[in-house]
């Protein structure tokens, strides 16, 4: 027997208010959980705002860009080998971080400033000591820029300090379009030339010399008697003290640098893109030549023997040893 139109009505009723019973009743016991899992968000983020890691290392900033990354590279290395984690500030960060693909994590303000740190003050080279610092919230002093430290992870190293693909990129064309008399170069010799705050602070301060006319030639001259048509890319925060000194009456000298303290990136890329190096003194020229690899010429023994440098600076722990050491010539300050 067919139903009444109203039967009809009362069935759809009755479906769709049961429909409407037993959600409420599913809604009912769902939210609780939306609940708990708004509560656990929130507990969650109160506890990592006040969150300190389990043992952290960081070190301090001091200096430019050369000094941090001899910085960076030490902690990298002593707390890989006291097996602790490395943080750095963000200071330090922001200084390399656009040069190169460094991969130690960010340590923020807050949260350091609220850690009791215990400071380790560290030589400028590596001592056994230091395999066996002892402490889980330790910052590392000093200014550490020796491959005593880092030298066995120096694949590791070249890694961190990789440089990025526009920074690279950028030095490469610039490189490649270089010739000499004419021709393209068959090697490229990176040269850099420490100037600046080293002019009055070396004689006056360290007893020490900066590199003059003379062995910047004798370094030029090396290179020109084992290679084919080398070119000379020099880089200084004393360019037009080189464009005095240096002499370019070859067609094989090219003043690439454009000697800004503030944003070395572009002088550091065109020096650690070059096959070979020639340096005078500074952190700068140092790192430069350690990543670019190849032959190295350093200024050797530029500071009397009784300069207070000594006491803070090992040569043997500053200069690889398979570098090349031209003497500095000393006679300026016996003058005085």
């Amino acid at each position: 027997m067919p139903f009444s139109f109203p039967m009809v009505h009362f069935i759809l009723f009755v479906f769709l208010a049961s429909t409407v019973f037993h959600l409420q009743r599913r809604l009912t016991k769902i939210q609780p959980a939306w609940e708990l899992e708004e509560q656990d968000q929130s507990y969650s983020t109160e506890t990592l705002s006040g969150f300190q890691p389990k043992g952290i290392w960081t070190v301090n900033v001091q200096g430019r860009l050369g000094n941090q990354m001899g910085e960076y590279a030490t902690l990298y290395a002593l707390a890989k080998m006291n097996g602790r984690p490395a943080y750095i500030s963000a200071q330090m960060h922001n200084t390399l971080a656009p040069i190169f693909k460094i991969t130690l994590p960010v340590l923020h303000d807050n949260v350091a400033n609220k850690i009791h740190w215990k400071n380790y003050h560290l030589n400028d080279w590596m001592e056994e000591k230091y395999r066996h610092i002892q402490g889980e919230y330790v910052r590392l002093t000093g200014y550490p820029c020796s491959w005593t430290f880092y030298h066995h992870l120096h694949k590791e190293i070249l890694q961190e300090f990789t440089l990025h693909d526009h920074v690279r990129e950028e030095a490469q064309k610039f490189l490649w379009g270089l010739r000499v008399n004419g021709t393209q170069p068959s090697t490229y010799v990176g040269v850099h030339v420490r100037r600046g705050d080293y002019v009055h602070v070396m004689p006056k301060v360290w007893k020490g010399v900066v590199a003059d006319r003379r062995y910047l030639q004798q370094a030029l001259d090396w290179f020109r008697a084992r290679y084919n048509s080398p070119v000379f890319v020099v880089t200084s925060n004393g360019m037009q003290w080189c464009r005095e000194n240096i002499n370019a009456s070859l067609g094989d000298v090219v003043f690439a640098g454009n000697g800004l303290e503030g944003s070395p990136a572009k002088d550091f890329a065109l020096l650690t893109q070059c096959n070979h190096t020639i340096m005078t003194i500074g952190t700068f020229g140092i790192w430069a030549a350690y990543l670019a690899g190849g032959q190295t010429i350093y200024l050797a023994n530029y500071t009397l023997p009784n300069s207070p440098f000594l006491k803070v600076f090992k040569p043997e722990a500053a200069f690889l040893p398979e570098w090349l050491g031209i003497e500095a010539d000393l006679s300026p300050l016996l003058k005085n």
